[in-house]
């Protein structure tokens, strides 16, 4: 596996990741905010959004995974680069962190949960990442 000088950083706030039966209809909430995710399969809809943008009464009517964090590889990276995700999440394996990955045309994005977070940061830095 290659080696890169990977720089990360936390975002702010929290994350919530629903999911939600295939032919359902995107909820405006799930857009608000700076970064969200949304992916539809043919067994699912699953939503990544800013845990302030979801409405009080809807985490008890989904499925829903409440309380991550966020730590965004800086990019662009390169298509051609190899073992980016591997080496992070081997990384967080090791230090016994689940991870939520997500990628973008731009980079990579690692989900964990909050109180997962200093775990996570210390065993990234241990295998060569900054932070911020």
């Amino acid at each position: 596996m290659e080696q890169y000088n990977l720089k990360l950083k936390v975002l702010d706030g929290l994350f919530c990741i629903f999911r939600l039966e295939p032919f359902q209809v995107i909820p405006k909430w799930a857009t608000a905010g700076t970064f969200f995710s949304i992916t539809r399969a043919e067994e699912e809809l699953s939503i990544v959004c800013s845990q302030n943008s979801v409405p009080e009464d809807i985490e008890s009517q989904m499925v829903c995974e409440n309380g991550w964090k966020c730590l965004k590889v800086e990019g662009p990276l390169d298509f051609s680069l190899t073992g980016i995700l591997a080496r992070l999440s081997s990384a967080l394996a090791d230090a016994g962190v689940s991870i939520f990955a997500i990628s973008t045309y731009d980079t990579d994005h690692i989900l964990v949960k909050e109180v997962n977070l200093e775990n996570a940061i210390n065993a990234l830095v241990s295998h060569g990442c900054m932070i911020q």
